[in-house]
């Protein structure tokens, strides 16, 4: 009898780290230029899926599931649970800015 392979339906990071959906890296200049492989343009913004119970529960962190972040990937771990996955584990030290569309209060 074969085991059947399950599947991840939820992944929950622990303690100051966020789950991230990095956007896709572009691939043309603003002016329209293409370009080729070798020359992509490095993106290090994404989108937050999932925040730890700690991030969630700390006021001093104004970070919020679905938020748009500017992040350092140079600890960010990579979530490889399905095939051309985008998600990394990052923690919230390496997280420089967020995008928001209205200054806070």
């Amino acid at each position: 009898m074969a085991k059947k392979k399950q599947s991840l339906q939820y992944i929950e990071p622990i303690g100051p780290r966020v789950l991230v959906l990095k956007d896709e890296p572009k691939r043309e200049t603003k002016g329209g230029i293409a370009l080729p492989d070798a020359a992509e343009i490095p993106t290090i913004t994404g989108r937050i899926v999932t925040i730890s119970r700690v991030v969630e529960h700390d006021d001093d962190v104004p970070l919020r599931q679905y938020d748009k972040i500017l992040f350092h990937p140079k600890d960010a771990v990579p979530v490889d649970f399905e095939p051309d996955n985008k998600h990394f584990v990052v923690p919230i030290e390496d997280i420089v800015a967020v995008f928001r569309s209205e200054a806070p209060e």
